[in-house]
């Protein structure tokens, strides 16, 4: 009973804030293809998630796809934000950006040239420097799975032209 206490405790709590999982991605179509450059991290992660998310099949042929997403680029940035009183690197900032493009079958566009983009900032210190490179990849990492998770939903608000295929 002590146990089971607290984690009944827990679970009232979540309920009266109203906190849901996220669920299930509602896209508005049944066939994806994603174009992108072979071993493109960025786009197995987003396959992953359309795959493991929602009822949407990621296909291999453009051509019966219902839409094709196009990845243009995807870019990572480290800039100096600040130095310290003797000219060293204290503070730098990471970017992240891709640009995406979608279409439908008809190679008509549903989504125009579009970015997103993130940035985080990186203290740094030479004493520290094995541990601020592993920081560094998790940031970069937690960028990139911010950045699939906006497309994402910017995917769900997209609406596909009803008219029908032309052969």
């Amino acid at each position: 009973m002590k146990k089971t206490l607290p984690v009944l405790i827990c679970t009232m709590l979540l309920a009266a804030c109203g906190f849901q999982p996220r669920g299930t991605a509602n896209l508005p179509f049944d066939t994806l293809y994603v174009q992108a450059t072979a071993g493109s991290q960025f786009a197995n992660q987003f396959r992953r998630m359309v795959t493991s998310g929602s009822s949407t099949r990621i296909i291999d042929n453009a051509k019966t796809a219902e839409a094709t997403l196009v990845l243009i680029s995807e870019k990572r940035e480290k800039i100096i934000l600040s130095l310290s009183g003797g000219g060293r690197v204290s503070e730098y900032l990471l970017r992240y950006q891709m640009s995406y493009r979608m279409i439908d079958r008809n190679a008509v566009e549903i989504i125009p040239v579009t970015e997103i983009s993130l940035k985080r900032d990186l203290s740094y210190s030479d004493t520290e420097a094995l541990g601020k490179e592993a920081e560094e990849a998790l940031l970069y990492r937690d960028m990139q799975n911010d950045a699939v998770q906006q497309l994402l939903r910017r995917i769900q608000l997209t609406k596909l032209n009803s008219s029908p295929a032309t052969p």
